[in-house]
């Protein structure tokens, strides 16, 4: 590869180093120093390109993420404020602090303390080393700890980044889908609307072509590439789908319930408490899908047991014998 060639930056990852750089520094940056400092930006500069695309690329950045709710402040000449040649950037901090009132539970504490989990300082890479030392070096005051975090959440599905672009740029795909029970897949044609989390996984929601009608699909259940076709369609297709799927999806469950007994004080009674409501034998739990449900709840052992419906006790009987027979047992 030519020693000239720049390095390739996603453009999300892009948008987070402008952001973190921005909220570091009181006194906000200057478009050159952002554009010889911030990677993503830095990258492209060193490998020699314009400065014209550069500083369209930091005005298209600017706006995105000013789309996206996040304050970015421009502060001009304070003679002239109108003078723009010297402006400088910044997110200011204020902006994100909680008001002083504010108090939490313990059990909100745990939770924040969990989702902290997934940031740390130790992350602080090399690159963002450098950046910090040539903004100090600017005589702007930082806030280390901002440079320092860095998340660790990932989407581990393929289909997700395709099928996020598809919608976005409103084109049908295309992709081969494995549903339970059958012995290939089979290729499906759809009209992404929205991509929705619910139950903690990710379904793909849209017009079904083969059947011209509304249809959600499990990523996990992808097995292959998903292809983005030039074919169109409107936008405006997608307003409201994301909760047209979420309310399909709470639909559903809502019809399909299933009675548990659960040992108190286990794994299981922990997570299925918080989904499910008292019954007088046990638990209800209401699901969406009988195959994913069986999966975990036979992840839990003998901690729970199902009392109805009949198919989705079977299912959960089936795993169980199935890990005995690897593990060499007999039933």
């Amino acid at each position: 590869m030519p020693s000239n060639t720049p390095a390739k930056n996603p453009p999300e990852e892009r948008l987070v180093n402008l952001v973190v750089a921005l909220m570091a520094t009181e006194q906000g940056l200057t478009k050159d120093t952002i554009l010889s400092s911030v990677a993503g930006y830095r990258e492209q500069n060193e490998a020699g390109a314009s400065k014209d695309a550069l500083e369209k690329m930091f005005e298209r950045d600017k706006e995105s993420l000013r789309g996206l709710g996040v304050p970015i402040e421009t502060i001009g000449d304070w003679a002239d404020p109108d003078d723009l040649r010297e402006a400088r950037y910044r997110v200011p901090v204020s902006e994100y602090e909680l008001p002083a009132d504010i108090e939490f539970s313990p059990a909100e504490v745990a939770l924040l303390t969990l989702a902290g989990g997934v940031w740390s300082q130790s992350s602080m890479s090399d690159d963002a080393r450098s950046g910090l030392r040539k903004i100090r070096a600017l005589g702007n005051t930082v806030d280390e700890p901002i440079i320092g975090f860095s998340p660790r959440i990932s989407i581990h599905e393929p289909a997700f980044g395709p099928l996020k672009q598809a919608i976005e740029q409103c084109r049908t795909v295309s992709f081969p889908y494995l549903k339970p029970g059958e012995d290939a897949p089979r290729a499906r044609r759809l009209r992404p609307l929205a991509l929705v989390e619910y139950d903690a996984r990710w379904h793909v929601y849209g017009v079904d072509l083969d059947v011209d009608a509304d249809r959600t699909f499990l990523l996990s259940r992808i097995t292959g590439d998903v292809v983005v076709h030039r074919q169109t369609f409107p936008a405006a297709l997608r307003e409201g789908a994301g909760d047209r799927a979420l309310a399909g999806l709470e639909e559903l469950a809502a019809r399909q319930r299933a009675l548990l007994e659960v040992d108190p004080g286990t794994e299981a009674a922990l997570r299925l408490g918080r989904r499910g409501f008292a019954a007088e034998q046990g638990i209800h739990v209401p699901y969406v899908d009988v195959h994913i449900f069986a999966d975990e709840l036979a992840s839990y052992g003998p901690e729970v047991r199902v009392v109805e419906p009949a198919a989705l006790r079977d299912q959960v009987i089936a795993r169980l014998e199935a890990t005995l027979a690897v593990h060499g047992g007999a039933r």
